[in-house]
């Protein structure tokens, strides 16, 4: 039976080149209706992960949470999903500096920009102010990487860095731990103290 997973491979081999009738053969079988586009899989564990502790199934819902490899690519999975394409309600989280790649995507494929949500700097940023750096540093030594951050601090380049930012680095520098903490990160928030942008998506799925 297709899922969630296969629309998404099937609308990432669309944007690279491929065939777009089997992106649009899953969308009319899975009844999908809204898309939210986020620049790679650190933001789709966190979305997923903050799903989960609100008892939302996503997927059921018609939700589609697609990671497309960077924000730069947003005007392509635009056009091909919103209302020039397959017609699907466009939504999106993005990092400010990001905004501009959306906003014009949004734009050219004719969708109302109200569905995109916008981090001052980073989900990342975001999620480390509303935790606080101590509450942040306890995540990281009980998931075992206090050695780790300790030999990271210790770098020159840290030197001079605020705690948040120096976080912030640490959790980008080896393959896989920023999608990790991703889901860390959101696991541990109070329900009340979910990023602004974070929850204005859910808001509005």
């Amino acid at each position: 039976m297709a899922d969630m997973g296969a629309f998404r491979e099937a609308v990432t081999d669309w944007a690279a080149g491929g065939p777009g009738g089997p992106a649009r053969e899953l969308a009319a079988r899975l009844s999908v209706r809204t898309v939210v586009l986020l620049e790679g899989p650190s933001d789709a564990e966190a979305v997923g992960a903050l799903a989960a502790r609100r008892g939302r199934d996503l997927a059921a819902e018609g939700v589609c949470v697609l990671p497309m490899g960077g924000a730069m690519n947003a005007g392509r999975f635009a056009r091909l999903l919103g209302p020039a394409g397959l017609g699907l309600r466009l939504t999106g989280l993005c990092d400010e500096r990001e905004h501009r790649y959306y906003a014009r995507g949004w734009e050219r494929a004719g969708a109302a920009q109200q569905g995109i949500f916008v981090c001052a700097a980073d989900l990342e940023d975001e999620l480390i102010r509303a935790l606080g750096v101590p509450r942040v540093e306890e995540l990281v030594r009980a998931e075992g990487d206090l050695r780790p951050l300790q030999t990271f601090l210790r770098q020159p380049a840290q030197q001079g860095r605020t705690a948040q930012q120096q976080f912030r680095r640490f959790f980008g520098t080896k393959k896989g731990r920023k999608i990790r903490y991703g889901r860390v990160l959101v696991e541990a928030l109070a329900p009340d103290a979910v990023p602004a942008p974070l929850d204005g998506l859910f808001a509005c799925l």
